[in-house]
Formats: structure tokens, sequence, C-alpha cells
């Protein structure tokens, strides 16, 4: 028997155990609603010390997943998971809202459409619909691929905020072709040109023989949230057909824009 063991001391949890516990703390409140619950109580619940709960809880606070309404009352679920509530939703509600436009786009182009987020310093494809010549296409979705060599990554640069930008010019500008733009002067160019003609185009930059052209997406509040893009082998997609290419993807752009509540103008 070890020496905690022996003073009735609890062992540290592990911090799988940890997380474990954390989660039916969160859910635990989630059944209570309204009543929500004291420290003794959830500590019952879980079958550990008061003090272990009470840890747990002050780390959920500190997140705030977790709060306490009044001083030494219970516990009820924090703003926290509002956002987290919130930022699920808008996910869930842009991939609906998207996926109807997208399949048209395809079918209009014949080439792979893609529907993309910012994330971390990355882009995520969330969602893809392919072309009468894409059938055997790549499959994008949920890859991450980079902000300076794709064209929905600099659509997403291109109206992001001051600090986004400047940590991306500021940061390693990895070379995938000898096309690829690596010069941070030349990327803030690129930029200024993808706000100018509301659109952005990649020839061979991520990979030899492969275009792609994209458009912003506007959440009701005016925010650039997303890019739907189009991408292709460069024999196909070919640099003179991108200004074609782009007229199509600006308008399905405004419609999931339109679908999300937006009518208004550009936000930078």
């Amino acid at each position: 028997m070890s020496d905690s063991a022996r003073h009735g001391r609890e062992a540290a949890p592990s911090q799988v155990q940890s997380v474990d516990r954390a989660i039916a703390i969160l859910y635990l409140l989630a059944e209570r609603g309204r009543d929500g619950a004291g420290v003794t109580e959830m500590a019952a619940e879980l079958g550990v010390h008061k003090s272990t709960a009470f840890r747990l809880i002050e780390a959920l606070e500190n997140g705030d997943l977790v709060e306490q309404l009044e001083e030494r009352g219970k516990y009820h679920l924090g703003r926290g998971i509002v956002r987290l509530a919130g930022a699920t939703t808008a996910q869930l509600e842009l991939t609906t809202e998207s996926r109807p436009v997208c399949r048209l786009l395809a079918a209009e182009l014949g080439e792979t459409v893609n529907l993309a987020i910012a994330d971390t310093g990355e882009v995520t494809n969330i969602l893809q619909e392919y072309g009468s010549s894409a059938i055997s296409g790549r499959n994008w979705t949920g890859q991450r691929t980079p902000l300076h060599a794709t064209a929905s990554g600099k659509v997403l640069l291109a109206w992001a905020d001051d600090d986004t930008v400047k940590q991306a010019l500021a940061g390693d500008l990895i070379e995938y072709t000898p096309r690829t733009i690596t010069d941070a002067a030349a990327l803030e160019a690129e930029l200024t040109r993808v706000r100018t003609r509301g659109w952005a185009s990649t020839a061979e930059e991520l990979e030899v023989g492969l275009n792609a052209v994209a458009a912003p997406v506007h959440s009701s509040a005016g925010d650039v949230v997303a890019a739907v893009g189009a991408s292709g082998p460069s024999y196909r997609l070919t640099v003179e057909s991108f200004p074609e290419v782009a007229a199509h993807l600006l308008a399905g752009a405004r419609e999931i824009s339109s679908r999300l509540g937006y009518f208004g103008a550009t936000r930078r």
C-alpha cells in the first residue's frame, strides 16, 4: 500500500482521468440545467474527493465552461459552452447551406469544388463536390493546406484581420513548387490584387499541374468565413479560363452568403 493510501489521501488522477472527469462534470451540469450542482454533489457523482472535484471545476471555470452565479452557490454551464456551441452550429449551417450551391457549381464547371475555412494558420476543406470531369478526383475534405499556396487560402488571408496577415507574412512561406510565392512582399502584393478583383487563383503553386480559383463567402455579420473554390488540372483549368471560372464562383459565393444572411458590402 502506498503512503498516500495509508494516510487516506486520494492519488492524483492521470491527465486522461482528469479529462474524463471534467467531461463528466459538464454532462452532469447539462442534465441539471437551471438547478446546477454543488461541489459536494459533483464529487459524490464522480466518486472522488471534494478537493479533486473542486480542482476540476476551477479549471473549467477558468475556461468559462463552468460558472458560479452566486457566491458559494451552485455551478452551472458557463458562457464558454455557448460560444463553442455557436461555433459548431455556425459551421454546420455553413456546410448545410453551401452543399447545394457547391454541387451546382461543380456541375456548371465540371471541376472539383471545395468549401474551405481558416484553421489556425492553415486552411481546412470542409466540403467537396465533384464535377463531371473529376469523378475520380482527389478527396480534399478534412485536409489542411497552406494559406499562401492555395486559392482558398489567399482569399481567407486577404480578408483576415491584420494580426493574422502580419503573422502569415512573417512566417515561413514554404516552397511547394517553383511557382509558390515565398517572398513576403510578393505575397502582400498578391493579397492586394485579390482584394481588388474579389477572387484569388493559383497556377501550380501547391502542386505541379494543379490550378485553382476561389471566392469569399460572408457571414451575416459581413466577415469572410469561408472560401468556395474550384480546382483542376492545369491543362483543363487554364489560366486563361480563370476570369470565367471566377464569375461562376463569385455568383455561388454570393448565393451562399445570402443563405447565411449576408446582403451587404464586403468588409476588409
